[in-house]
């Protein structure tokens, strides 16, 4: 069987966040179980550079996946211009199932109309995009009543990453019977450094309380919110790993720092190297997701694969699939502060929380999330229920 991927950005513009990593996964596995995978992407690696292809469309072989990187010659944002893409789309080799990964954008939005044109059954996975919130609303409502509602419509099968993402789609309209739940994996569980951590690299002391953060510095993220939690509780540090989105919040964290005078004890670091999880996550005493809204979270489920104790938000739907690796808190700046209080002052809690993580991970492999996968793609193509 063939399947098309669309994605605003793919391996390894791994500063996106978890849906790179998640497409990246899904696409090997499915090679891996026998499928043909094609993507179909832009040349975007991160937010704040430029295109690694402005006049150039590259296609190779990424781990198992062909992936086509389209001439990218302008951005905005996340979202890259790819005047090739109908080239580019496999109009003789057609696919049998296409999906389509993330919203408003061009890859994707292009692509679904090649699809419906061509009566191909396209899967529709949002990423918690579908739902217009905190940036640029009345111009993605625009957008939605006159170029994406038919992404959405036409769709057969829409796959939220959690049930927390489905109530969401089902409130903002979408039909309940056309939503599909599959969650993210976990990554196997982690046993193996290749370089320092993150305590060697910032300069902080083995027994000193470490809170470690990953992901992309914006609103959404809640990364305020830990700040202020962080601040009540003297001698703890947080390092706050991952790009600056550029929708201000790096400025207004860097003054919420000065303002509470906690620039010793919050570390902005920047991207790092996630690729080995415990060079990253390993030194913490625990990993919080503070966010305000998350479809699911990968970052956490890496932390738990690394047998560090997770807090995470109510808010986050990775929360679901945690078990008993994770506390799970309000999205505000008190329980986020008792949380990681009750995590640093509790050995055994620690300890059960950093031993269940292993265990997630092994229960929520990738390997079984494909065949879940599989499932809706043979779904979406009429070939069972």
């Amino acid at each position: 069987m063939r399947v098309l991927f669309a994605t605003p950005a793919y391996w390894p513009a791994t500063a996106f966040g978890g849906p790179t990593r998640a497409a990246k996964e899904l696409g090997e596995g499915l090679v891996e179980a026998g499928w043909s995978v094609h993507v179909l992407t832009t040349s975007l690696r991160s937010v704040d550079e430029a295109p690694h292809s402005r006049f150039h469309t590259e296609r190779t072989l990424v781990g198992g996946p062909v992936v086509t990187y389209l001439a990218t010659p302008l951005r905005y944002r996340w979202m890259g211009i790819t005047p090739t893409l109908p080239l580019a789309l496999p109009w003789r080799d057609r696919p049998d199932v296409v999906h389509l990964f993330g919203y408003r954008d061009v890859v994707t939005t292009l692509t679904a109309a090649w699809a419906r044109a061509l009566h191909i059954p396209y899967v529709f996975e949002p990423l918690d995009m579908f739902v217009p919130r905190f940036r640029n609303v009345p111009m993605k409502e625009a957008f939605d009543r006159v170029i994406g509602e038919p992404v959405a419509r036409a769709a057969k099968l829409i796959v939220a990453c959690s049930e927390h993402e489905k109530r969401e789609l089902v409130a903002a309209g979408l039909d309940a019977e056309r939503i599909a739940v599959r969650p993210n994996g976990f990554p196997p569980p982690q046993t193996e450094r290749s370089g320092p951590g993150l305590r060697e690299r910032l300069g902080i002391g083995e027994h000193v309380p470490f809170v470690v953060n990953v992901g992309r510095l914006s609103f959404k993220k809640g990364l305020d919110l830990l700040v202020d939690a962080v601040a009540q509780l003297d001698g703890v540090h947080v390092a706050l790993v991952g790009p600056d989105d550029g929708d201000g919040t790096r400025q207004a964290l860097e003054l919420q720092v000065q303002r509470l005078g906690l620039e010793d004890r919050v570390h902005f670091t920047g991207p790092l190297d996630t690729s080995r999880p415990l060079d990253v996550y390993g030194d913490a005493d625990l990993f919080v997701l503070p966010s305000r809204n998350e479809s699911f979270g990968i970052v956490a489920a890496e932390a738990a694969a690394c047998g560090v104790p997770v807090v995470v938000t109510d808010r986050c739907g990775v929360a679901e699939v945690l078990g008993g690796a994770a506390l799970v808190v309000a999205c505000a700046p008190e329980p986020i502060r008792d949380a990681i209080a009750r995590v640093l002052d509790d050995e055994q809690l620690r300890q059960e929380l950093a031993d269940a993580g292993p265990r997630m991970a092994r229960a929520w492999s990738w390997r079984s999330l494909v065949e879940r996968q599989i499932e809706l793609y043979e779904r979406a193509m009429g070939r069972h229920g």
